[in-house]
């Protein structure tokens, strides 16, 4: 059968999935918006075994167990700060992908959740990050691959219609 995408408005901690990919800042030590809200959703556990990996670089991401989240596991990426698309942002956001979907691969995970990475605080614009988002994700399912669902997880109607629409864009 082949893997679908499934485009949802909602909230990343209560996502059913092997999965949730966390937008981490380079600490890993929590911080604000989807940051926060897994941090908090997953209890203490999760950010005892963050401090034991010592950071990550941005583009990369590591994985952790999902402690009190119905997610088995949260796998951390650091997505670039935007700066006008002048600092190879679009390339270190496509590789957030990459190294989360090779994650996936590792573990032999079947159903992972992302939200909209570097488009919050981190400032990268709507409709260019959706467009790489979808276009690695779409990659990444082309090839050989134990996963069977990807749900991409919208905070807001701006953000869910961007990416019904490069998803749209993406098909034809």
């Amino acid at each position: 059968m082949k893997p679908t995408i499934e485009i949802v408005l909602g909230d990343i901690t209560r996502q059913r999935v092997d999965a949730i990919v966390n937008a981490a800042n380079n600490s890993l030590l929590g911080g604000g918006g989807v940051d926060g809200a897994i941090h908090r959703a997953a209890g203490p556990g999760l950010i005892a075994e963050c401090r034991q990996l010592n950071g990550c670089p941005t583009g990369h991401a590591k994985i952790t167990k999902g402690y009190n989240l119905l997610a088995s596991y949260v796998i951390h990426t650091v997505g670039p700060v935007w700066h006008g698309g002048y600092s190879n942002e679009a390339a270190l956001l496509a590789d957030c992908y990459k190294s989360c979907l090779k994650l996936v691969t590792e573990y032999h995970l079947k159903t992972v959740a992302f939200p909209s990475i570097s488009t919050g605080a981190y400032g990268f614009p709507i409709e260019p990050a959706s467009k790489i988002a979808l276009t690695e994700i779409v990659r990444f399912l082309s090839g050989e691959t134990t996963l069977k669902k990807v749900v991409i997880v919208c905070f807001g109607n701006e953000v869910y219609e961007a990416y019904q629409s490069a998803y749209k864009e993406l098909k034809k």
